[in-house]
């Protein structure tokens, strides 16, 4: 819980630093529509989480938005689908593509950076074949309007993607930190030949890591798509990797694999929506803002290296001379 403490007094130093220079920061609309990205980003953010845990890293969630974006609209718009059938299959489509890169990455063994890839390549270039590159949009009017209007709407004063992500975090929280299937994923990030010795099926581990990490990413893709309200291929959605790769690295998971967790990767998340807020309120040019986002993940993994040295330097103290290193238990997981 350390990380998590830390980040959460740096979130707020730093939203008092802001608030003091610009009061715009704490006022009900700026709050609320910075509540709203935090839920958008925060449901793919903990997909990304999962699977850098596992050691493996997933670059193709932008490219899935704008793929799966752009064919949930022609279900809803031109084929006439009702929106729970077009939901369940936006979501299943990125349970596909999720089990694809799985299935690559575990039982053929393709690298995972070069998996996502060349993904990202393909579902980028497909999006855009599909709609032969032109920009697509709901309209207005429709059997989609209750889900347009959950997706752009709020419960008690709170934006739906927010509650939506309180959601998945909570199942998640007790997926990743309460479960078998959990102490799995560390087991497996952490050291994979060893989980694999121990009797972990650590194949069926990592695939399904990528595959929880599409289903949210489907679901992610649908509330961006109504957050747009039209998608233009070449663009929806570049770069979103990015931020959460940034969200999961500044919430403490590390790169190397096997560590990490779900509140972590939530303050991860609000903290990268601060800083791009406070961009934003002090006229700092936007074209900066890819700088602060890559200045970001380089600062998170600078500090996790000085964290890894300070743990072993600290392990090998309390090792006696003479005695071996301590035998790690296979399965095990650090307490969120």
């Amino acid at each position: 819980m350390r990380k998590e403490l830390g980040l959460a007094i740096l979130i707020l130093v730093i939203g008092c630093v802001v608030a003091v220079l610009q009061p715009r920061f704490i006022s009900a609309v700026n709050l609320y529509n910075m509540a709203n990205l935090v839920g958008l980003y925060g449901l793919f953010s903990i997909g990304q989480g999962l699977v850098i845990i596992t050691a493996g890293i997933e670059l193709s969630v932008g490219s899935m938005f704008a793929l799966i974006g752009v064919v949930f609209v022609d279900m809803v718009v031109n084929w006439g689908w009702s929106w729970p059938l077009a939901l369940a299959a936006a979501i299943g489509m990125g349970g596909v593509f999720g089990a694809i890169h799985g299935f690559l990455v575990a039982r053929v063994g393709i690298q995972p950076f070069v998996v996502t890839l060349c993904a990202l390549l393909i579902y980028r270039g497909a999006a855009r074949y599909y709609t032969d590159d032109a920009t697509v949009g709901f309209g207005y009017g429709g059997d989609f309007d209750t889900l347009a209007d959950f997706a752009n709407g709020q419960s008690f004063g709170i934006p739906n993607t927010f509650l939506a992500m309180v959601v998945v975090a909570l199942v998640m929280w007790v997926v990743l930190h309460r479960s078998v299937f959990g102490r799995y994923l560390f087991a497996v990030g952490k050291n994979e030949e060893a989980a694999r010795y121990s009797g972990i099926s650590t194949r069926a581990v990592i695939a399904s890591a990528y595959v929880i990490c599409g289903l949210l990413a489907g679901l992610a893709a649908v509330f961006l798509a109504f957050y747009t309200n039209s998608i233009q291929p070449s663009a929806h959605g570049n770069f979103y990797e990015l931020y959460a790769i940034a969200a999961a690295v500044l919430g403490g998971c590390s790169l190397r694999g096997g560590e990490g967790s779900i509140l972590g990767i939530i303050l991860g998340t609000v903290l990268l929506q601060v800083l791009q807020n406070l961009v934003n309120l002090l006229g700092i040019p936007s074209s900066l803002n890819f700088a602060v986002m890559g200045t970001v993940i380089l600062i998170g993994v600078l500090a996790d290296q000085h964290l890894q040295r300070l743990r072993a330097a600290r392990q090998a103290r309390a090792v006696p001379a003479g005695a071996g290193p301590a035998p790690a238990v296979a399965g095990s997981s650090p307490k969120p």
